[in-house]
């Protein structure tokens, strides 16, 4: 069967990767395996998955010196997966806002298609505990994005994907800017700029317990002109 990798940034997720791990390696999902990549978070979490690897042995980690935001972490992650193997590659939040109980039909559907995206925002997908605000912001996001760049997807700022090896390839990681959450909608464009074929899965999206969220102005400022940038450089 071919080797397939799920991918979690994390930074300062101590408690939540603790309890996640266990729940990705409970799928009973032979070929899987799991990559963390860490930020070298200051409570530890480096050295929590360090020792859940010897109740687990397709758990790898890579430490990274510092913070260096969510995009070069990922493109990090997908490197070395690549390297590894990989012939699919799952991509997902550290917090449990993705349900990894998802994961198996994300691989599924990936069978048929270059990449899927768990949608929030199309039928059957939702949003739990966030409050107006936030409802509002990634809604007004999402819009935005779609109507810079010219794309019909219903959800291009979620962060729950799975890609085939191919579609990474050409790609072309070395050429991704985004440092911030625009990494999805970048990533989500270029694929579809080299002819990949998406789908969407809804997902149920649920905001994190534990920790704390990274979302700020900078996020929502970087989505703004980075959006702006991608569809001027489409045309150049």
């Amino acid at each position: 069967m071919p080797i397939s990798y799920v991918i979690i940034p994390t930074y300062n997720e101590r408690e939540n990767i603790a309890q996640l791990l266990p729940a990705i390696f409970q799928l009973n999902l032979p070929d899987l395996w799991v990559l963390v990549v860490d930020d070298n978070s200051p409570d530890g979490t480096g050295q929590t998955v360090e020792q859940l690897r010897r109740q687990y042995p397709r758990l790898a980690v890579l430490h990274r010196p510092a913070k260096q935001g969510l995009g070069p972490a990922y493109v990090a992650g997908f490197r070395y997966a690549l390297q590894h193997g990989a012939e699919y590659l799952v991509q997902m939040d550290a917090d449990f806002s993705h349900d990894p109980s998802y994961i198996p039909q994300l691989l599924d559907a990936c069978q048929r298609s270059d990449l899927v995206l768990g949608s929030r925002y199309m039928p059957g997908g939702g949003v739990r505990n966030w409050n107006w605000a936030r409802r509002l912001i990634s809604r007004l996001g999402n819009f935005y994005a779609r109507l810079v760049l010219g794309v019909r997807l219903h959800d291009l700022t979620g962060g729950f994907k799975c890609y085939r090896r191919a579609t990474l390839e050409k790609l072309k990681l070395d050429r991704v800017s985004s440092v911030g959450y625009n990494f999805q909608v970048e990533t989500t464009y270029r694929a579809l700029r080299d002819g990949a074929r998406v789908q969407e899965l809804p997902i149920i999206f649920t905001e994190r317990t534990a920790g704390k969220s990274k979302f700020d102005f900078k996020i929502i400022l970087e989505s703004f002109w980075k959006v702006l940038l991608l569809r001027l450089r489409s045309h150049a």
